[in-house]
């Protein structure tokens, strides 16, 4: 998988690595962190983009995050997207929950699914949200969902 840093830098080592040097970097500068982790996806006529994020909030002093793009030609249902964006979440938060664990560090994974049953995406909310749980994760929605709704949105192809 490669990532790279919001000014479009690389990240050459693996993302286990890559997190962990941010984390004691941050932490040995005391800096407080909270991170969250979210995916939004863009549909083409031939394909669908996902974008996933690892943002790193800084209490009271912004953030910073990680970005992995990828894309399927797999033509997927509106609620099998919106699965697919979490499933995305759920693996990266999987890969790095042990170092959040070890650095005592609040994680969130967010979905890009609106909580109003007035709104499409509302019927992959219950999955989503038993499934992000089911891991044992925090789960955010929209309008609290701002690592899929609005890092994750803003970097999709």
């Amino acid at each position: 998988m490669l990532w790279r840093t919001f000014n479009g830098k690389k990240i050459e080592l693996p993302i286990k690595e890559a997190v962990e040097a941010a984390i004691i970097k941050e932490v040995s500068s005391g800096v407080k962190l909270k991170v969250c982790i979210g995916s939004d996806s863009q549909v083409h006529a031939t394909h669908t983009e996902f974008a996933t994020v690892i943002v790193f909030v800084r209490e009271k002093n912004g953030a910073f995050m990680f970005i992995h793009n990828d894309r399927s030609e797999i033509k997927f249902s509106l609620k099998e997207r919106m699965l697919a964006e979490v499933a995305k979440s759920i693996d990266i938060a999987y890969q790095l929950c042990e170092l959040f664990t070890r650095y005592n560090i609040d994680m969130e994974v967010h979905a890009d699914i609106n909580t109003n049953p007035m709104f499409k995406s509302n019927e992959a909310l219950r999955e989503a949200m038993g499934y992000i749980l089911g891991m044992g994760f925090a789960f955010k929605a929209k309008p609290d969902a701002f690592a899929s709704t609005c890092c994750a949105d803003k970097m999709v192809n």
